[in-house]
């Protein structure tokens, strides 16, 4: 098993370097947030989840969670590490003072569930969740629901969840069953069970607080009958204290691929009592603040696991002896060379690393977005920020997930044999990884939001901001040694701009051209979007190597890396816009029946 180490410098750079978050913080108001100060907690948070969260990854997978009478429990070692957790306030980082947190950047916390994801990915679902409960219940919930759930929410001794999924529907949650009836004192009865939640049931935490979606009895049928629901697993006060159990029980847990110490629960509410948050039947558009946080979560735990992949192949990469290097010995004093010196070797290793810190820059990029939609000064900057969002969370989500799968794949490859048994960790990465590509809304589902909703559905105004955005960059380095770069990238964007046309121009005659171009259309807009991300970084590494004599070797391999992405990654885009303009009619000619197996 390899050892995670916190990328302490590459947060660094990101944070401090490419993306000036000290101006950023104090623009915002965050005062407290100095460059001192973030490396301080930065490096306290690399310590804890170094020393303690990494250490139980791999005994968690293999012990699992167990489930009896409707409890369960987590693995040896989580629940101390959890109450670590909570005793190094990590919980409370980025939450409310008005609520007992720290009021410190929501970009900030998002570094630091990086790390905890990347060094346990089914630890770090445990609070991740309740980022997401807490920001709806802030935004949505009434003073008196605050008062009764945030404080135990922000500190951590409470988790919460989201419970949308049912048996018989996932996406389309307009099919749901699950009933809430009116109590005579205001509260609701919920009846219904919801399978695939998150850390539904486990022993970390005092309580649970489900944030559920169910119908009224008298609202109509489909999404427009929708509600959302405050259901604690046990009763709360008014003050905000413990009271009885509430009709809330796990059904059974999963069994699943990977996660094995997350528990995925079945939840059933049986006269469950509930608080309607937010308006009767809009409680889709209270639970999109979930979904939207979650999905940006999610696209940081697929830079995680490319993270986490690149260190265990580097690491092994540089270990290992194999072969000769077919230009000379490279390693005199032993048998033979290890394995970094071969090309096919070291295209696996470039790869994870240019789509990690690619990745890296843009979540943070997007999270620096999220700080000014909480504390932007003006509705404009708050406007532009909650846009370019809208136009990139499905991208960073479905794209840096997939190309997670891909790293973890060729972590496996790297380490040959080896990356295949259990003992090294690679395959239960492979296996943690995949629910990533599912979470918060499937690969397709992301990429019809973004061309069906967010594109099309915009007509282009979104997407157009974004690419003169990117072209006025390129035009700006067309004069410099990024010329050759720049060049390339504005090609890129010139045919992303007339393949969107073209698919507009098509759905207008036949629908099925949106759903038949969707991936392919995500998976381009990802290559481009890393690729402006990677040309944006090669300018800050050069501009640094200017003004500096130290660290040259440090931002040379920025520059490497850059090259790489735009030599050997981004032309992948050229088989995606193959894809989009063959259309659909190849993939709509067989008629249902006559697929066979």
């Amino acid at each position: 098993m390899f050892e995670y180490k916190a990328p302490l410098r590459d947060y660094k750079f990101v944070m401090q370097e490419f993306l000036d978050c000290d101006n950023h913080y104090q623009h915002l108001g965050y005062h407290d947030a100095s460059i001192e100060m973030v490396d301080a907690i930065l490096s306290e948070a690399a310590k804890f989840t170094e020393q303690v969260v990494a250490p139980i990854n791999q005994i968690g997978d293999q012990q699992g969670c167990t489930w009896s009478n409707g409890d369960v429990t987590t693995p040896d070692g989580f629940k101390d590490a959890y109450s670590q957790y909570i005793e190094g306030g990590w919980p409370t980082l980025s939450q409310s003072e008005e609520f007992g947190g720290q009021g410190l950047p929501h970009s900030l916390n998002t570094t630091i569930s990086e790390m905890l994801s990347a060094a346990n990915h089914s630890f770090a679902m445990y609070p991740g969740l309740s980022h997401g409960c807490m920001a709806t219940l802030e935004r949505y919930g009434s003073e008196q629901q605050k008062a009764m759930f945030m404080p135990s929410l922000v500190d951590g001794s409470w988790t919460g969840t989201m419970c949308l999924t049912e048996s018989h529907c996932g996406t389309d949650l307009g099919l749901l069953r699950t009933k809430a009836d009116l109590n005579d004192d205001g509260s609701y009865s919920l009846n219904g069970s919801k399978i695939f939640i998150s850390a539904g049931e486990h022993d970390l935490s005092g309580n649970i607080v489900h944030l559920v979606i169910a119908r009224i009895s008298d609202s109509p049928a489909g999404t427009k009958g929708i509600s959302l629901f405050i259901v604690p697993k046990f009763n709360v006060n008014d003050d905000g204290t413990i009271a009885d159990k509430n009709g809330v029980s796990c059904g059974s847990i999963e069994h699943k691929m990977g996660i094995n110490a997350n528990a995925t629960c079945v939840i059933n509410f049986d006269n469950a009592k509930g608080y309607l948050i937010g308006e009767k039947n809009r409680g889709l558009n209270c639970m999109f603040t979930f979904m939207n946080g979650a999905r940006l979560g999610v696209a940081n735990e697929g830079v995680s696991a490319s993270e986490a992949a690149f260190q265990g192949s580097l690491a092994y990469a540089k270990d290992r002896l194999q072969m000769r290097s077919m230009t000379g010995v490279k390693n005199p004093d032993g048998p033979a060379d290890p394995i970094i010196v071969h090309p096919d070797v070291r295209r696996m290793l470039l790869t994870q690393k240019s789509i990690t810190e690619g990745g890296r820059a843009l979540v943070a990029k997007l999270a620096h977005l999220v700080d000014v939609t909480h504390a932007g000064k003006t509705e404009s900057e708050i406007t532009a920020a909650n846009n370019r969002l809208a136009l990139l969370t499905p991208i960073a989500k479905a794209f840096l997930t997939e190309t997670a799968v891909e790293n973890a794949s060729h972590g496996i490859q790297v380490l040959g044999g080896h990356g295949f048994i259990q003992e090294w960790g690679m395959e239960q990465l492979l296996r943690d990884t995949k629910i990533c590509c599912l979470y918060e809304g499937t690969t397709g589902i992301q990429a019809l939001d973004l061309i069906g909703r967010k594109v099309i559905g915009n007509e282009g105004k979104l997407l157009n901001e974004f690419t003169d955005e990117i072209l006025e960059f390129c035009h700006a380095n067309q004069n410099n040694s990024l010329a050759e770069h720049s060049a390339m990238l504005i090609e890129f964007v010139e045919l992303w701009t007339v393949v969107t046309r073209d698919i507009a121009m098509k759905s207008a005659k036949n629908m099925d051209e949106i759903g038949a171009a969707s991936v392919d259309y995500l998976m381009l807009s990802g290559y481009i979007t890393l690729a402006y991300i990677w040309l944006q970084m090669a300018k800050t590494a050069q501009d640094a190597m200017a003004n500096s004599t130290q660290e040259q070797e440090f931002y040379q391999a920025k520059l490497n890396t850059a090259d790489f992405y735009f030599d050997r990654i981004l032309p992948r885009a050229h088989g995606h816009l193959a894809c989009l303009r063959n259309g659909a009619k190849s993939l709509m000619a067989i008629d249902a029946e006559h697929f066979s197996f």
